[in-house]
């Protein structure tokens, strides 16, 4: 069993996350703005507090050896360029370094695939965090999704007769899976086996090990 803390545990993947973690007996406990305390899944132990600030969330770690970093925009756009430094960045540097002090055995990241022709700013925000995680010399996993279908996500199904052509083609081949389409499940059940079998040291997992269940993948 696990003690995992989760910052931005009321978001799209979080409420998918944490009732599968409690499911399988392990303790799970999210930091939560004030006033957003409802929106947690029952079960969870729940901490109010700003994802922001590292003292504000190095106080309420606790036991935790697990951190599970979810904090960011909904429905990113390019529109949206901004809020990716301010708060997807922002936060996962403050998560980061929270956890370097408190002692956390195992940091999970949720990042996104890279490199890709669209949504660069987006990118850059998050390979950015990924460069401070890595320097940090937390254990980590990083776990680079594309789209996540889901409840509300769905729209990018228009695209799966592209995604089969480009995939047919040697010179779209490779980009066509690494930027491939993968549901809420799927990165949960990846996300679940991250926390449950932490890596050595390092640990990236792209978009095929995701649809392939490969939670272990590319471990050193």
């Amino acid at each position: 069993m696990h003690d995992v803390f989760i910052t931005g545990g009321t978001g799209y993947l979080g409420r998918a996350l944490a009732p599968r973690l409690l499911e399988r007996r392990h303790r799970v406990r999210l930091l939560v703005r004030p006033g957003s305390e409802w929106k947690a899944s029952p079960g969870c132990d729940v901490v109010s507090g700003d994802p922001f600030s590292v003292d504000g969330i190095v106080g309420r770690i606790a036991t935790a050896d697990t951190f599970v970093q979810l904090v960011g925009v909904p429905h990113p756009s390019p529109s949206k360029a901004r809020q990716f430094v301010d708060v997807d960045l922002r936060s996962a540097i403050a998560s980061i370094e929270a956890a370097t002090r408190a002692g956390v055995g195992h940091f999970v990241y949720v990042s996104v695939a890279q490199p890709a022709p669209v949504m660069k700013a987006y990118q850059e925000a998050r390979a950015e965090a990924e460069r401070v995680l890595v320097a940090s010399g937390l254990r980590h996993t990083i776990v680079r999704p594309w789209y996540v279908l889901g409840p509300g996500h769905r729209w990018p199904l228009l695209l799966a007769p592209m995604y089969w052509v480009w995939e047919q083609v040697g010179a779209t081949r490779h980009t066509a899976k690494r930027l491939g389409l993968v549901t809420l499940a799927q990165v949960v059940h990846t996300l679940v086996a991250a926390v449950e079998s932490p890596p050595m040291r390092s640990r990236i997992i792209e978009v095929p090990q995701i649809l392939q269940g490969l939670g272990a993948a590319a471990a050193d």
